[in-house]
């Protein structure tokens, strides 16, 4: 039998505060690494608006111990030696891994609005090898119900699955509704995960809970395996929205600054690392991909 999903909380994301690159650059922390035990495998997301011109978009700097996800909404950045545009639509999927250290000439093309994801790497995986895919909008698989769009990032949904290969299994779908529309989106009963909204309104889950603009539903976490589905119904404006679903791994974490790692210990570790010069550069991971 098929498990209908609810939502188990709501969370409504702060108003968007000054960001990091100064004059220009608007962020909300939509999910804080404080929360990983409850949110895993989840460790952080936020929503950057970002109209800066010509400058550059931050420095050169280093992470490690994870995964970022980030997702264009709007506009389009771009770093000549990293891989080139990524376009509203599109994500760029990156392992940190033992370390990388990247933005080293990123800039915007126009008004910018992205979603960056923080995701856990397995526990034994934590060193993995650094690398990124960057999934165009030429190789996300699209599913199209009546009044309804779904762009597939990693997973699935109806008969299509993204090519997008994890070592945290995850669904990562972007929801686009016609007003009073309704769809089901299938998700693994083990995964954890939430909605975050863009625009718009949704009743959602078995409870057919009202999620608005800026809001976050959180989805219950069923015993058992198997499938589960969770229904969507449009509000009178419709709905724009990011879904993310993924395994637990149920390992602790200790965050600090860009690093994420088992223990303090280990936090030291990739300091020192960084330090004497052990971490590569994703310009240099992406020179053979420009070749």
């Amino acid at each position: 039998m098929v498990q209908q999903r609810s939502i188990a909380r709501v969370v409504t994301v702060p108003p968007l505060g000054p960001g990091f690159i100064g004059p220009g650059h608007l962020a909300a922390q939509v999910m804080s690494p404080k929360d990983f035990a409850l949110n895993d495998p989840f460790i952080m997301l936020a929503d950057d608006h970002l109209d800066i011109g010509d400058r550059p978009l931050g420095e050169p700097h280093p992470h490690a111990g994870f995964e970022t996800v980030t997702l264009i909404l709007d506009g389009a950045i771009y770093d000549r030696d990293e891989g080139g545009v990524i376009n509203a639509g599109e994500v760029q999927w990156m392992t940190a891994g033992r370390g990388i250290i990247h933005g080293e000439h990123m800039a915007t093309k126009g008004k910018v609005r992205l979603l960056q994801l923080w995701l856990t790497l397995p526990k034994d995986l934590r060193r993995a090898e650094p690398g990124f895919q960057t999934i165009d909008n030429e190789a996300v698989p699209v599913r199209h119900e009546p009044g309804v769009e779904v762009r597939i990032y990693s997973g699935a949904s109806g008969g299509l699955r993204s090519l997008t290969t994890n070592y945290v299994p995850v669904t990562m779908v972007e929801i686009t509704m016609d007003p009073r529309t309704s769809f089901e989106q299938e998700i693994p009963t083990s995964y954890n995960g939430f909605a975050f909204m863009i625009r718009g309104s949704a009743s959602i889950g078995e409870d057919a809970v009202l999620l608005k603009t800026g809001q976050v539903g959180w989805l219950d976490r069923p015993m058992g395996d198997g499938a589960s589905v969770l229904r969507l119904v449009a509000g009178e404006e419709g709905v724009r929205l990011v879904l993310y679903a993924g395994r637990p791994q149920g390992n602790p974490i200790v965050s600090y600054g860009p690093f994420i790692a088992d223990s303090k210990e280990d936090i030291a570790r990739l300091y020192t690392e960084y330090q004497i010069g052990q971490f590569v550069r994703m310009s240099e991971l992406a020179r053979p991909l420009r070749t």
